[in-house]
């Protein structure tokens, strides 16, 4: 049975993909999010891991997109999986399908074995049931299909199924078993086999159906070797001297094994009594169906290490997308809003591989966490192309500027990971990596200093990132006198504009934003590249702010009167406050 591996997530497996840092999943928030959606670490773990490889092949977006868009929309075929999932996921973790059946197994063993292989097949037959009956769409669940069918169908599971139906046998309906002694000239034991295994249990027979009078009577001794099932039964005690026949005894106590050997007999070690027979059982059984033996541990051996070990490993894969989706609906039924988003085909993505439509977006954490600003939730719209590359944006201090900037970076890893963006629509040329530059904790500079630990992660950063990759900078380099750090800005920045990333950089520097312009025209005489920087600025209005985003010239203020007010650290305030202090 050859059964190529199948997956849900990598329709490509060289595809070649980066994976996003933790600070990058903590800075966009995206750890927190992913913590959300299960209450298991490893499942967390998982989902979190998936959404931090980033693959810029189109291909493998539109793929995700689309199964994500049937696990949601099904809702009772996403049920049925997950039963389905929960009975394959106890089945690999509690029972042996990762064990050799080596020459040791017995055949009880291998039988019970063979009942989890067993409901692994009744897996497969619900898998493949589901799947018929439910209106799937996307390139990778009609692929599962295609593949569970070709299992289903496949001759080697046609002859598994067949296999278990005539070897599988339920240990619990074994009652008893029937033995056959063979005797020498002095009456002794020659060899002893089996006979039969009996679903019911034999009945104390009189006392003229003991061992004596089998054999005291000549019409009693069968002239031929056939059994013809007329025996009656006799219970014996090897502890109750006085209860066993001589002969018996003599039989259980010399009992001799010899070294020839007989298909179905088994010779009895010397020295063994009759209280060992239960040892012995499971030693003749072994022998005396040692075909069925050997056939079960090929059954096992077949199957087992390829279809139970590929079919498990989409466990994850699925509950990767099941988690997401019972997720995103519940904040559907809340009232948030969720897009499939649209990922540009190859030929697409040649003219313009910088394409970026964001109509109506906000960030995912606002409608996951209790914020602020979760009451009042602004959507906003954004483009970027090969012009519009870089984005200064000012405007007042929470005014929403961290928000949005994390929010673009949700939108790429969401989408890249197949799952709906929150928005409206957002169509877009995947990126080949997120790089943040956000303010560092306070131990993390001991060393450096601010300034100094900044710089270089932003030389690291700026080494790693390409042209196709995504740059997201909160408040960089504004750590030091405005003088120093609209200085590095400023170089950072036309640098940015030479390799030509897509950037969002929010400042509270708004002479950086005043001078996109001659930066621009420096670059394009310079080097002639294609990409500039743009101005967008937070609206207000009067005094409130809006979190409405656009690309315009700064305001020139940062609002700190406003945030000095609402916090109570005006001069006015504060002397006011002592005083009545």
């Amino acid at each position: 049975m050859s059964q190529q591996k199948y997956s849900l997530l990598y329709p490509d497996t060289n595809a070649q993909y980066r994976t996003l840092s933790d600070v990058t999943m903590h800075d966009l928030g995206m750890d927190q999010i992913c913590k959300k959606l299960s209450a298991k670490e490893r499942e967390q773990n998982y989902i979190q891991n998936v959404m931090a490889r980033m693959y810029a092949d189109p291909a493998v977006t539109q793929y995700r997109c689309d199964i994500f868009e049937d696990v949601l929309q099904q809702k009772k075929m996403r049920d049925d999986l997950m039963e389905i999932l929960e009975r394959i996921s106890f089945l690999r973790e509690y029972g042996s399908f990762n064990r050799e059946y080596d020459e040791s197994a017995c055949i009880w063993d291998l039988l019970h074995r063979l009942d989890e292989l067993n409901d692994y097949i009744k897996c497969v037959d619900a898998l493949h049931t589901c799947l018929a009956a439910s209106d799937i769409h996307s390139a990778g669940f009609l692929g599962l299909k295609a593949y569970v069918e070709k299992i289903y169908a496949d001759n080697g599971f046609a002859e598994l199924k067949k296999d278990i139906s005539e070897l599988k046998m339920d240990t619990s309906q074994l009652k008893s078993i029937t033995v056959g002694i063979n005797l020498n000239d002095r009456f002794e034991a020659d060899g002893i086999g089996l006979i039969s295994v009996n679903s019911k249990y034999f009945t104390k027979s009189g006392i003229l159906g003991n061992f004596y009078d089998h054999i005291a009577s000549k019409d009693r001794i069968n002239e031929d070797t056939i059994w013809k099932k007329n025996f009656k039964f006799q219970p014996f005690d090897v502890n109750a001297d006085a209860v066993i026949s001589t002969p018996m005894q003599k039989v259980m106590d010399t009992a001799v094994m010899r070294s020839e050997s007989r298909g179905g007999i088994v010779k009895l070690p010397e020295g063994d009594q009759a209280k060992d027979v239960t040892r012995y059982t499971d030693r003749i059984v072994n022998h005396m169906i040692s075909h069925m033996v050997k056939r079960v541990r090929e059954v096992l051996n077949k199957y087992v290490s390829i279809t139970i070990t590929d079919m498990t490993d989409l466990i994850p894969e699925l509950l990767y997308y099941i988690k997401w989706a019972e997720y995103i609906q519940k904040l559907q039924e809340q009232g948030f809003t969720f897009a499939k988003a649209s990922v540009y085909k190859e030929g697409e993505n040649e003219s313009d591989p910088y394409m970026m439509q964001a109509r109506g977006i906000y960030n995912l954490k606002l409608a996951v966490f209790e914020t602020e600003e979760s009451g009042n939730i602004v959507p906003n719209d954004m483009d970027f192309d090969q012009n519009r590359r870089v984005y200064i944006l000012t405007g007042a201090n929470r005014g929403g500027k961290t928000t949005i900037t994390q929010a673009v970076g949700q939108l790429f890893v969401l989408a890249q990971g197949g799952i709906y963006i929150p928005g409206k629509a957002f169509t877009f040329s995947p990126v080949t990596g997120i790089y943040t530059h956000f303010p560092a904790d306070e131990d993390k500079t001991l060393d450096l200093g601010r300034l100094g630990e900044e710089c270089k992660r932003f030389k690291a950063i700026y080494e790693e990132a390409d042209s196709r990759s995504l740059l997201l900078m909160n408040e960089s380099f504004s750590t030091t006198s405005f003088e120093e750090g609209y200085y590095i800005a400023k170089d950072s920045v036309r640098a940015i504009l030479h390799k030509g990333m897509r950037t969002i950089y929010n400042t509270h520097m708004h002479k950086l934003a005043f001078d996109v312009e001659e930066m621009n025209e420096e670059q394009q005489k310079a080097e002639h590249t294609e990409g500039k920087a743009f101005s967008m600025i937070v609206h207000m209005k009067g005094t409130e702010r809006s979190y409405q985003i656009e690309v315009a010239p700064p305001e020139g203020k940062s609002y700190a009167s406003e945030i000095a007010q609402k916090y109570g650290v005006t001069y006015e305030m504060l002397v006011n406050s002592s005083l009545q202090g």
